[in-house]
């Protein structure tokens, strides 16, 4: 078959593919006439195609209204919990059916692969739309709700319903501003930036798979003929049917041609969005015309500058008006960045949605781009590769252009700006990031078994090569570091950012934000190494700088006050971290709500609240930390689990211990997806969740969780670090519930040498390491020896916390029932009494604490010959849910 017949079978075969199935063979008939072999060509294609496309009828064209072919009837069979109301739309392949789920009063689009067009290929990549959809939480995406099979086979899932329009047509309906268009573009790169991070690369971007709800919010949807960058190197499909898995006029150059795709394939497609929210067209018209034409025109044409196509399109669509308005410097700006991501090559384009982002920031706020239109030198050798012969027959003039045009670009290069430099820096940073994927093969997405471990060595490897770029290689070692800290690699961390400190106060001086930076992250690993004056000297340095010039509200300095809080918390200068926190939160606020810095700031106050028994205070903040962290990254991240485990700890301190465990469990799943099960994120999260078994009396589930924890955190931090302390006190607990004494007593005298040599000034930890060593005497009986322990404790709480914390009044109860066994009745009910006083407060009757206190108290008062107490504790104590 020759090219000229080849491309007409492809047009039919786009045609006859976008038909019902019963309309295609009618269709054909007519195209093709009385040319049978034309007729036998295309069918063979769609044979091809049946076997091995996706269900890929994109559910955005669906989710507004009906296609224009009939639609099928509401099935006989219910989804799960969910009911057909109505179909959506229908392909060839599969249906959309708007559901309601009866139980919850909500609904769904439920999307069907229906049975008349199943092959394995098929019902593989159908599931692999479930599970890219399951893997990507964010609130731009629509998310997935459910998935199942019917019982004859049939797979379906049910996702959110989104009511909204296609991005262009709300932009175009509301008559949205320049700076509104901007801001939901930004949100779409802010989607597409959590697909790629989650190595998913969507393919098919373009307005009718975004769409915008009333209320303004942006959904990224149809994630059909999504591919994993894992998979990206698979060979294209011979019969080439996968060309039509995407959309011509916002597709990337190597996509139309059947080439490798990658994150640069969806900048590209993002760029040609951004041109069409900017002009109200698209860049090319492509409809009608085969892969291989489109693939000449976008090869042949350089893009309208976006300013130039907006004046032209006049009232076509309302953006253009409003956009001349902004003025020629936005413009320029706008050109650049639409220019720069909808680059024919690859290699000249945003290399990441990240940096496409940031520019998009820049332009917001007025400042310069990091990315910079083509040179005049580049314009001219793509001239010459596009129109040979002219140049050939022009050859001196050419010769002499080239050579006017390197030199300016020679006097250009020797007087680059600072901004420059910084902009060159940046994409050599994002260049060295995307290398430590790929390997440094451009086309290569990471491989299957690919750790973090392994991306870290390889990019202190590749760090160390940069000595020719000290600005570059110190961002790197500062970067690295922060990873090996966050993995629990604190030798590595220290090298790394000792090393990152160094380079900066010798390139930039004493006095720069970076160095605060690093000073800050230096400062941070000191308090994860339990050095914590180490910590705060390199914290409090940092913030000195504000005294020699550097702007109190600089980001630097901002973050710097919220690690200087962390480390007070560290300590157990909790009155002192609230004021500090206090000042740095209301910075972030000013700065902009739902920040995951101002999250940040926000997390480490909660914590400083907690640890002075403000519940109330602690919660709030916790519930506002966890909302933010939700908004921005979505039901299922570390640092959601972490606000979960916060949440689950003020309800154990409570007494509430049910709903700390489920808090708890839930943070733990978290954990062990997002970090595995070796990581101390995930021991903490065991620590908690078997502290809260063991307050339930469930011993046996929980002895092996501690003793997980404990083995990871003295992996991790070594055998005397504060964070072994914590499982400690769970496995000591365990064998002194269960009347091992020896062993409970060795756990808590470790826990005590532990707290002393890493707090010498004190800490109320001290005071529960040494109150525990007392608990041993006291369930063993041995009584007297148990009393100057509690004392001892006691005097620790009063000297660190506040007088009507919780750890004093079970210092107190302790310590009255120490006094009660000694038969010193009027002491053990001043003791007690206070204790029980302090707890009930803030405490469900129910407690443990309270329930022994108040039998302890009418012991002692019955032994005081004071009846009528004696009676009413009793009373209390066999009912304690009862008021006081």
């Amino acid at each position: 078959m020759d090219r000229e017949r080849w491309e007409r079978a492809q047009q039919l075969f786009h045609a006859a593919v976008e038909r019902a199935p019963d309309a295609r063979d009618e269709f054909l008939r007519d195209a093709c006439g009385a040319d049978e072999e034309l007729h036998a060509s295309v069918l063979a294609l769609l044979s091809a195609d049946a076997a091995t496309a996706p269900v890929d009828r994109p559910l955005a064209e669906l989710a507004g209204a009906v296609l224009r072919a009939a639609p099928a009837g509401l099935p006989a069979v219910a989804f799960g919990p969910y009911r057909a109301l109505r179909v959506l739309g229908e392909g060839g392949m599969g249906v959309v059916y708007l559901a309601r789920r009866d139980d919850l009063g909500s609904v769904a689009a439920i999307k069907v692969l229906r049975d008349a067009w199943l092959s394995p290929a098929r019902r593989d990549r159908f599931r692999l739309e479930q599970r890219t959809l399951a893997q990507l939480g964010h609130p731009a995406i629509a998310q997935l709700h459910d998935a199942d099979t019917l019982a004859d086979g049939t797979p379906w899932f049910a996702m959110e319903y989104v009511d909204g329009e296609p991005l262009t047509d709300y932009c175009r309906v509301h008559a949205t501003s320049l700076e509104g268009r901007l801001e939901l573009f930004r949100s779409v790169c802010a989607a597409v930036q959590h697909a790629h991070s989650h190595a998913v690369i969507h393919r098919d971007l373009k307005p009718s798979n975004i769409l915008v709800a009333r209320d303004g919010a942006v959904k990224l949807l149809d994630f059909g003929i999504a591919k994993q960058l894992a998979d990206l190197d698979a060979p294209v499909d011979q019969t080439r049917t996968g060309l039509r898995l995407m959309t011509p006029a916002y597709a990337a150059p190597e996509q139309i041609r059947g080439e490798p795709v990658g994150i640069r394939s969806d900048v590209y497609s993002l760029g040609v969005i951004l041109y069409e929210l900017l002009v109200g067209r698209t860049p090319f018209e492509l409809s009608g015309k085969t892969p291989a034409e489109a693939a000449s025109t976008v090869a042949a044409r350089e893009p309208e500058r976006p300013s130039l196509a907006a004046q032209r399109t006049g009232d076509g669509d309302a953006a253009a008006p409003r956009a001349r308005s902004a003025g020629r410097v936005a413009w320029r700006d706008l050109d650049v960045l639409c220019l720069t991501a909808m680059h024919e090559d690859p290699a000249r384009r945003y290399q990441t949605v990240e940096a496409l982002m940031r520019d998009l920031a820049h332009t917001l706020a007025s400042e310069p781009l990091e990315a910079r239109p083509d040179s005049a030198g580049y314009r001219v050798a793509k001239f010459v590769r596009r129109n040979r012969g002219l140049v050939v027959a022009a050859a001196l003039a050419s010769l002499l252009l080239i050579a006017l045009v390197s030199f300016y670009t020679v006097r250009l290069a020797g007087a680059r700006s600072a901004e420059l430099a910084e902009a060159r820096r940046a994409q050599r940073v994002q260049r060295f990031m995307l290398d430590l994927f790929s390997g440094g093969d451009e086309a290569a997405g990471p491989a299957s078994d690919l750790r973090v471990v392994t991306l870290v060595e390889r990019g202190v490897q590749e760090a160390q090569s940069l000595d020719a770029e000290p600005a570059a290689q110190a961002e790197l070692y500062d970067t690295l570091g922060g990873i090996s800290r966050k993995l629990g690699e604190l030798p590595r961390a220290e090298t790394l950012l000792v090393r990152a400190l160094r380079a900066r106060r010798a390139r930039l001086g004493a006095d720069h934000p970076d160095v605060i930076e690093s000073l800050v992250a230096l400062g941070l690993l000191r308090s994860d190494q339990a050095r914590y004056e180490e910590a705060e000297a390199l914290v409090r340095e940092a913030l000195a700088l504000e005294r020699r010039g550097v702007p109190g509200d600089h980001p630097a300095l901002v973050a710097a006050r919220t690690a200087l809080g962390h480390v007070l918390v560290e300590r157990g200068a909790y009155a002192d971290a609230v004021r500090v926190l206090e000042q740095a939160t209301a910075q972030r606020e000013a700065s902009g709500a739902g920040t995951p810095e101002l999250a940040e700031t926000l997390k480490e106050l909660g914590d400083a609240h907690f640890y002075l028994g403000h519940w109330a205070e602690a919660q709030a903040l916790r519930e506002r930390t966890l909302a933010i962290q939700r908004a921005i990254y979505g039901e299922r991240h570390p640092r959601v689990a972490s606000s979960l485990v916060d949440l689950g700890a003020i309800h154990f301190e409570q007494g509430r211990y049910p709903e700390a465990e489920r808090f708890h469990r839930e943070a733990l799943e978290q954990m062990r997806a997002y970090y595995g099960d070796a990581h101390y994120e995930t021991a903490a999260a065991l620590t908690r969740l078997g502290q809260a078994l063991i307050y339930q009396e469930r011993y046996d589930e929980a002895e092996p969780l501690m003793r997980e924890a404990l083995a990871i955190h003295e992996r991790v931090f070594g055998a005397e670090h504060p964070r072994v302390a914590s499982p400690l006190n769970e496995i000591g607990s365990l064998a002194l519930m269960r009347g091992r004494w020896d062993e409970a007593e060795a756990a808590f005298r470790r826990m005590v040498a532990i707290y002393r040599k890493a707090y010498p000034e004190g800490h109320y930890l001290i005071g529960i390491a040494v109150s525990n060593v007392g608990s041993v005497y006291m369930r063993s009986e041995r009584h007297a020896l148990g009393e100057p322990y509690f004392r001892e404790a006691l005097a620790i709480f009063l000297a660190t916390l506040p007088p009507d914390h919780t750890n004093v009044g079970i210092a107190r109860i302790k310590l009255g029932r120490t006094l009660l066994r000694q038969k010193r009745w009027a002491e053990a009910a001043a003791e007690t009494l206070a204790g029980h006083d302090i707890l009930a407060k803030q405490q469900e009757p129910s407690v443990s604490w309270l329930v022994s206190a108040r039998k302890d108290l009418a012991e002692a008062y019955g032994a005081l010959g004071d009846r009528e107490r004696a009676a009413r504790f009793a009373e209390a104590s066999a009912a304690p849910s009862a008021a006081e």
